[in-house]
């Protein structure tokens, strides 16, 4: 799928959501968090990173997390134990490219297109079905007003609000990362 018709997909699934969306166009180049920041005037506080992780399985367990760029998702505890897998790490760039299509830098919440909402038997999460994955997303993501992520493209950023995730998919999950200084 082209870069064109992977945007014009994920302005789909947002627009869906019902909630506010702006498009950020960016040079390509400046796609990863810290650079996008810098050149553009955004607050780290306030940008998130779509980050995959996947189970060191033959047929990997995979979720897709959305921590804010002043964290760190916490994969070796938290997100391990609530896929319920022994060895986790984050997904690398061919697989991730493979699931979703999209680069590293580019990689959004919306419209991804196996993610099931996580599935709980007495209050217990219940491991993704093969080929699916949950989307969760770090709470502290709910306290903002506004949240950039990827748009799809190593070109487009989206600044929406937090339910626009949950709307999405996803799911508030406490403590999913770690501050940068933990």
């Amino acid at each position: 799928m082209s870069d064109d018709e992977l945007e014009r997909r994920v302005l789909d699934v947002v627009a869906a959501t019902g909630e506010p969306f702006e498009e950020i166009r960016i040079d390509p180049a400046l796609a990863d968090t810290a650079e996008f920041c810098a050149h553009y005037g955004y607050p780290l506080e306030i940008s998130g990173n779509c980050i995959l992780v996947a189970s060191r399985d033959e047929d990997p367990v995979m979720a897709a997390c959305v921590v804010l760029a002043t964290t760190k998702l916490d994969v070796n505890k938290r997100v391990r134990k609530k896929l319920g897998v022994r060895k986790l790490s984050f997904a690398p760039a061919d697989l991730t490219r493979q699931v979703t299509g999209m680069e590293i830098g580019g990689v959004t919440p919306f419209a991804l297109t196996n993610v099931q909402p996580t599935r709980y038997v007495d209050g217990v999460a219940q491991r993704p079905e093969p080929g699916t994955m949950p989307l969760w997303v770090d709470s502290r993501v709910a306290d903002l007003d506004r949240v950039i992520v990827g748009g799809g493209s190593r070109r487009l950023k989206i600044s929406t609000t937090p339910a626009a995730l949950i709307a999405a998919g996803g799911e508030f999950i406490d403590d999913l990362a770690v501050p940068l200084d933990a």
